[in-house]
């Protein structure tokens, strides 16, 4: 596949939005960045200021860069990624490789959501998300850590990637806000304010995303039926999720496989085994629509 790529400016910061082929071959993430790998890789390999390190990156993993750029020696799947480029005097945050936050994931999503699916967002919506992320990097990624100076009514990190990682661990099933709310140690009510206050994303918006992200790794990374892929991420209804794959990405599911190249027959093998893991597998070049 052919690298895509789609950059947004919004006041306070700049989006860019690609997906990668698979091989990695000296891709490059700029200095001052926040990124966030929607895909999943085993074994990628990375260089920073002369290091060399290899990591196994979960789907979601977030990267962010100080001084240094990273270049990629080895990236074995194709890789959905969002880089995010804040518009700062001074970038005093310490940089960070394959890490779980969930804040940071639930901005990327909302961005990579417009991204995807070609729509947009007000300048009011947008320069809040920039002042949610520069707070969060400074508190979280800043050399003095002062997490205790959090918003009024917003969650502490902790809580946020407790419940991200219950939502990533439980996808495959109903996921129910009183649930998430226990995950937290809070009452419903005050959890749902809370989380979106935190995040930009209720709740319900942040499980959604997160089913679509897994689906694509699926779709993209095993001959499952579309049938079996949205029963593996909690949404057995397959109409409705056709619809709700379309709002997040632009593309109904079985446009986004035919992409890849596979034959038909490996699509519509019959009840074909899921991986656990939802690693990708294969590379995938996104149709123009």
């Amino acid at each position: 596949m052919r690298r895509r790529a789609d950059i947004r400016q919004w006041p306070g910061m700049r989006s860019e939005y690609s997906w990668l082929p698979a091989g990695g071959d000296g891709t490059r993430t700029e200095p001052h960045q926040v990124g966030v790998s929607f895909s999943a890789h085993r074994g990628a390999v990375f260089e920073s200021a002369g290091r060399v390190s290899s990591a196994d990156i979960a789907g979601g993993s977030v990267i962010v860069t100080g001084a240094e750029p990273l270049t990629w020696l080895r990236a074995p799947e194709a890789t959905e990624a969002l880089e995010i480029y804040p518009e700062v005097d001074r970038w005093a945050v310490e940089s960070a490789t394959v890490v779980r936050d969930g804040t940071l994931l639930a901005i990327a999503s909302v961005l990579k959501r417009v991204h995807a699916a070609g729509t947009d967002l007000s300048d009011i919506a947008a320069s809040t998300l920039a002042h949610r992320l520069a707070d969060h990097l400074s508190r979280r990624y800043g050399g003095e850590r002062h997490d205790d100076r959090r918003p009024l009514g917003a969650l502490d990190q902790l809580s946020v990637d407790r419940v991200a990682e219950y939502v990533d661990a439980n996808l495959s099933g109903p996921l129910t806000l009183d649930q998430l709310a226990a995950v937290a140690m809070l009452s419903p009510y005050h959890f749902a304010r809370s989380f979106r206050r935190t995040t930009g994303l209720a709740p319900h918006q942040f499980v959604t995303s997160r089913r679509v992200d897994r689906a694509t790794r699926l779709l993209v990374g095993s001959p499952a039926s579309v049938v079996d892929i949205a029963a593996a991420v909690g949404m057995p209804n397959t109409s409705h999720f056709r619809r709700v794959f379309r709002r997040h990405t632009g593309l109904l599911p079985g446009q986004l496989r035919r992409s890849t190249g596979r034959a038909r027959s490996d699509l519509t093998r019959s009840r074909s085994p899921l991986p656990s893991s939802g690693h990708v597998h294969h590379p995938v070049s996104l149709p123009h629509r």
